[in-house]
């Protein structure tokens, strides 16, 4: 596993799956995941070289001592880029990703060819708030087992749950491997960021494609609109049955949306239309 150096001497393991020569496509996971939670979506090796990278605290990545910064975490993928040979990449963000991605075509637009924000949001809410602060609490208490006992139902979806097995081998042992206190710094650079950057989202100029499962309750379909209205020329998809982790739930879904947004990138198109869309 090819290790980057961040700024400040962290260590960032990234994935590569995929051609040399095929299309970069930097994939950047959520709050405690790492570069395993994107195992669906090895499909879509088959066109373009997947670069995943572990967020710092998590995977094979340093964990260094909080606090954290989503600013800084978005260097680091910067930085896996840079040791990748990379100078720029199509960009999937999912949930903290997704800010990540965000806050990446912001400060360095030359570095991102396209943009995929699912399950993300750029605002804080006051109730959002308050259940990220009842994460932190409950894991640094009682641990992540009872962080998964509690609370996965605002990232699995009901329908889901129902056929449970198939998906829970995918989300469960990420949750339960992330170690505490890199959760715990994580949801803090959450609440830490500047809710201001979504301003700066109107000087983003490549093809984007906002996505988000119809089930979500932690990201909901509000976000996503507010998400695509702020990025010019923004695409809505909305994929029906699934919830915020909707990339392991409705993965042939997911993958067929992200693989035709990007195709038609690659193809000198704009990624297709400004509105919305609902995907099965």
């Amino acid at each position: 596993m090819p290790v980057a150096r961040a700024d400040d001497g962290t260590t960032i393991g990234y994935r590569v799956i995929g051609r040399p020569s095929a299309p970069p496509l930097l994939m950047i996971q959520g709050l405690g995941a790492d570069a395993r939670g994107w195992v669906t979506q090895r499909p879509l090796a088959s066109r373009y070289r997947l670069i995943c990278p572990d967020n710092r605290g998590v995977g094979r990545s340093g964990r260094p001592h909080g606090p954290y910064d989503l600013e800084v975490m978005a260097e680091d993928c910067r930085a896996v880029l840079d040791h990748a040979g990379v100078d720029s990449a199509h960009v999937v963000g999912a949930s903290m990703g997704g800010v990540l991605a965000q806050i990446l075509a912001v400060r360095h637009p030359a570095r991102v060819r396209s943009l995929v924000l699912a399950c993300t949001a750029c605002r804080h809410l006051p109730w959002r708030r308050e259940l990220l602060d009842e994460w932190a609490d409950v894991a640094q208490a009682r641990g992540m087992g009872a962080f998964v006992q509690q609370e996965l139902r605002w990232l699995v979806g009901p329908r889901s749950l129902r056929r449970i097995a198939p998906l829970l081998t995918v989300v469960v042992p990420l949750i339960l491997e992330t170690p505490v206190p890199s959760f715990v710094a994580q949801v803090r650079a959450i609440l830490a960021t500047d809710d201001r950057i979504r301003m700066q989202l109107a000087g983003i100029d490549v093809p984007t494609l906002v996505a988000v499962g119809s089930q979500d309750i932690l990201t909901p379909i509000g976000d996503a609109e507010e998400l695509a209205g702020l990025i010019p020329g923004a695409q809505l998809a909305i994929v029906r049955g699934a919830a915020h982790v909707f990339m392991a739930e409705k993965p042939v879904a997911f993958n067929r949306t992200v693989r035709g947004f990007l195709d038609r990138v690659e193809a000198g198109e704009p990624g297709g239309e400004a509105g919305e869309a609902s995907v099965a």
